[in-house]
């Protein structure tokens, strides 16, 4: 069996996974964090505004990541990061040196939209 093999999940665990896409509308450094965070906070359009703790402070400054519009995992139970109950899992490409570019659509879409 090789490893990709180890790692194949069904169609059924793939459709689990809730990814939408939102808006971030505040976005600061987690002063509590251990490693270089940032509290972001996210419009989800009728699936609400949730919070979250994300490791991409190498690529990015705050005041630019407000009004951008990321794609999130928003069925993951709460989780406590440092001072913040995080909400959502922002998605993005880890790099070298562990560098994160999110991943972003292409176009301006709907809060809310639904990735599949």
């Amino acid at each position: 069996m090789s490893n990709s093999d180890k790692n194949t999940i069904q169609w059924d665990d793939f459709s689990k996974i809730e990814m939408r896409i939102g808006t971030v509308i505040s976005c600061e450094v987690s002063e509590k964090a251990r490693s270089p965070a940032y509290k972001m906070t996210i419009d989800f359009g009728e699936f609400g505004i949730r919070k979250t703790s994300a490791q991409i402070t190498k690529l990015y400054q705050p005041e630019n990541i407000i009004g951008k519009q990321v794609i999130a995992v928003v069925n993951f139970p709460p989780k406590q990061i440092a001072n913040i109950m995080s909400e959502c899992l922002i998605l993005g490409g880890v790099g070298k040196d562990n560098a994160v570019t999110l991943i972003q659509p292409e176009r301006e879409t709907e809060n809310g939209t639904k990735i599949g």
